[in-house]
C-alpha cells in the first residue's frame, strides 16, 4: 500500500496568519501546501484593487510570504498550490517567477485560469437589471487544471477562482492518477479539502466546545493554533491531523464542526463532483487525528456556479451609547431626531440595532451601557457620508443625557452585491499553463443531468417540550457553526451521541429554529439532516441581505448565529445528559 499523500493548509482567508506558511514547512513533513486566499468578499475586494492597477488583482500576501519561504519549499521538496492568483494568476504566477530568478531558486510555475468570465457577461446573461453589468465575475472551476500542472513538474501551482476543495482534490488525483469518474475518491479529498480550507478552524479555532481546547492548552504555555494537515490514501480516505508541538487540537469535534460550516445540502455540488457529506464516516484515529472514510460521490451538475460582484453603492454607520436609565426612551428619542435631521435626504436603507443592555443598579460603567447602531446605505455617497454621520454628531450637545459615540464622523464607504449565477459547464473554458509555456485545455467533466436535491422545506411545528427534564443552554450539549453562502447564512449543529442526537433530530425543526432565533422569522428555512455526523444543518436564505458588503446586520457574515442559538433555554430530557 503506498504511504498517503500529507497536505496542509497555511491559509484560509485572506489575511490569515502570515507566519503560518514557514510554520507550516518548518514544523515537520509534508508533500503538499496549500492556501486559500478567496471568499466572495475577497473577489470583491480584488476587483476594485483591479480597477486601480489592472496589473494587480490577486493575493499580494502569498508574494511576501514567497520572499520569506519559497527557498525553505524548494530546500523541503514541498509543492505550493494556491488561489491566491485571483482575478490575475498569470500576473501573479510571473511575479513568482521573477522572485524565483532573483533568489537563484530554479523553480517551476503553473497557473490555472479561465474562470473569469467578465468580458462575456453580456453573453452568457450575467448582467443585473439593478447593478448592471457586473465588477466580477468568475466560474468556480475544479481540480483537474491543478493536477495537469503537478503532472507536468510544476512546483508551484497558482490559481484564480476554483472551488476551495480544489487545491487539495487537485493534487490528489495527480499524484494517485485518479480518472475523471472517480467518484468517490474524487468526493473524498474533496471533504478533506473541505476541512482544510478554513486553515485552524479544523485544529480548534471558533470551536463551540473551546473550554477543551482550553483544557488541553493548560498543561504549558498557550501556542498558537497549528494548521491542519490531511493524509490522503489512494481511496481518497483520509486522517486530518497537524504537525506535533503546535497548538490547538484535532478531535472528532473539531473535524465535524467544520464540516458543518458553510455548508447546504448533504449532496455538495462542485465541478468535479457531487459530494454526499450524509455518508461521511468519523472516527478517532489516536492524539491529534480523525479518520474520513465512506464518502461517496456521483457525477457532477451540468452547470458551473459563478460568483457575480457587482458594485451596489455606499454605505456608512454611527454608534450611540447609551447609558444608565431610560435606555429604550433615549434610543427612541435618537432615532427620532436622527429621522428628521436625514429628512428628505434619508439613505435608501437605515437600520437601527440595539446592542446589549443596561444592567439594573450597575457596578461599572460598562454594566451600565447599551450601544445603539445605525447602518445606512445608498446609491448616492453624499447620502450616506458626511451628511448622515455629521447629523449624528451633531446632536452631541442636544441629544439624550450622556450622549456620546464610538467613533467620530466620516465619509460612506463603496459596498459590493453578490449574486450566484450558473453557466453549462461546456461554456467555461479551465485552460492550465504549464512550467513550460504550454496551454492545455481542460475539457468539461461529463456530468449527468441530476435532479435537485429534495430540501425538506415544509415548516414542521415545533414539539411541545416535555415538562420533565432539565431547562438549560442548548449549547450545554450541543455545538455549532455558522457562516455566510452569500445572502443565505447557515447553521450546522450537532451533538456527541446517538440518544441526543434522536432527541435533536425531533427537537429542532425549522419552526423550531425560528422560535428560538425569532430574526429568522421572516426568512425560508431549509433544514438537513447528517445522521452520521449527529448534526442538522439549516439555510436561513436572505438573512444576510445581498451578501457580506452589503448586509447592514450587525453580524453581516453570519458567523454568531451558531453562539446565539445555543445560548438559548430549552428543555433537555435528563434520559440523553
Amino acid at each position: 500500500m503506498s504511504r498517503p499523500l500529507r497536505v496542509g493548509n497555511a491559509s484560509g482567508f485572506y489575511g490569515d496568519r502570515f507566519s503560518a506558511v514557514r510554520e507550516m514547512l518548518e514544523d515537520g513533513p509534508l508533500d503538499v501546501l496549500t492556501g486559500d486566499y478567496l471568499a466572495e468578499l475577497t473577489m470583491l475586494i480584488l476587483g476594485r484593487s483591479r480597477l486601480k492597477d489592472p496589473g494587480g488583482g490577486y493575493a499580494t500576501t502569498f508574494l511576501r510570504q514567497m520572499e520569506d519561504a519559497l527557498g525553505l519549499a524548494v530546500q523541503r521538496g514541498v509543492k505550493l498550490v494556491t488561489n491566491a492568483g485571483g482575478l490575475n494568476p498569470r500576473g501573479l504566477a510571473e511575479r513568482l517567477g521573477e522572485l524565483a530568478e532573483r533568489l537563484g531558486l530554479d523553480v517551476k510555475v503553473g497557473y490555472v485560469h479561465g474562470d473569469d468570465l467578465l468580458p462575456r457577461a453580456q453573453e452568457l446573461g450575467l448582467r443585473d437589471e439593478r447593478y448592471g453589468q457586473p465588477l466580477t465575475a468568475n466560474a468556480y472551476l475544479g481540480a483537474w487544471g491543478i493536477a495537469e500542472c503537478l503532472k507536468a513538474g510544476a512546483d508551484v501551482v497558482v490559481t484564480g477562482r476554483v472551488t476551495d476543495a480544489s487545491l487539495v482534490v487537485g493534487p490528489s488525483a495527480a499524484h494517485f492518477g485518479w480518472a475523471r469518474d472517480d467518484w468517490d475518491a474524487l468526493a473524498g479529498a474533496t471533504v478533506a479539502g473541505h476541512v482544510l480550507e478554513c486553515g485552524a478552524q479544523a485544529t480548534g479555532g471558533n470551536y463551540a466546545f473551546f473550554q477543551e481546547i482550553l483544557d488541553v492548552e493548560a498543561s504549558g504555555p498557550v501556542r498558537a493554533a497549528g494548521f491542519p494537515i490531511a493524509e490522503i490514501h489512494a481511496d481518497g480516505s483520509s486522517v486530518i491531523t497537524k504537525h506535533d508541538g503546535t497548538g490547538g487540537a484535532v478531535t472528532v469535534g473539531t473535524v465535524t464542526a467544520q464540516l458543518l460550516y458553510e455548508i447546504g445540502a448533504p449532496a455538495y455540488a462542485g465541478p468535479d463532483v457531487i459530494t454526499h457529506f450524509d455518508t461521511i464516516e468519523l472516527a478517532d484515529d489516536g492524539a491529534d487525528r480523525v479518520r474520513i472514510s465512506g464518502v461517496r460521490g456521483t457525477p457532477p451538475p451540468p452547470t458551473t456556479k459563478v460568483c457575480l460582484n457587482h458594485l451596489g453603492g455606499h454605505r456608512n454607520e454611527m454608534t450611540f451609547v447609551l447609558t444608565g436609565l431610560d435606555v429604550e426612551a433615549k434610543g427612541a428619542f435618537v432615532r427620532a431626531q436622527m429621522d428628521a435631521a436625514m429628512g428628505a435626504n434619508r439613505p435608501r436603507r437605515v437600520e437601527w440595532t440595539m446592542i446589549g443592555a443596561a444592567k439594573a443598579d450597575p457596578e461599572t460603567l460598562g454594566e451600565a451601557t447599551a450601544l445603539l447602531r445605525c447602518a445606512v446605505l445608498d446609491a448616492d455617497p453624499e447620502k450616506v457620508g458626511r451628511a448622515f454621520s455629521n447629523a449624528a454628531v451633531e446632536l452631541a450637545l442636544a441629544g439624550y443625557p450622556g450622549f456620546t459615540m464610538t467613533s467620530p464622523p466620516g465619509k460612506g464607504s463603496p459596498y459590493g452585491v453578490y449574486r450566484p449565477a450558473f453557466v453549462p459547464n461546456e461554456e467555461v473554458e479551465h485552460l492550465a499553463v504549464l512550467p513550460d509555456g504550454t496551454q492545455v485545455v481542460v475539457p468539461a467533466v461529463a456530468a449527468e443531468a441530476v435532479a435537485p436535491p429534495v430540501d425538506n422545506v415544509t415548516p414542521q411545528a415545533p414539539q411541545a417540550q416535555p415538562e420533565v427534564g432539565k431547562r438549560m443552554p442548548l449549547g450545554e450539549i450541543a455545538g455549532a457553526r455558522s457562516g455566510d453562502k452569500g445572502g443565505d447564512a447557515n447553521i450546522g449543529v450537532w451533538v456527541r451521541t446517538d440518544a441526543q442526537f434522536a432527541w435533536l433530530s425531533g427537537f429542532l425543526t425549522e419552526a423550531r429554529l425560528q422560535e428560538l432565533l425569532p430574526e429568522t422569522k421572516q426568512h425560508r428555512v431549509v433544514r438537513h439532516e447528517l445522521p452520521n455526523l449527529r448534526a442538522v444543518n439549516f439555510v436561513i436564505e436572505g438573512l444576510l441581505q445581498d451578501g457580506v458588503s452589503a448586509s447592514t446586520r450587525f453580524d453581516p457574515q453570519g458567523k454568531a448565529l451558531g453562539e446565539w442559538l445555543r445560548s438559548r433555554s430549552v428543555i433537555v430530557p435528563e434520559a440523553v445528559l
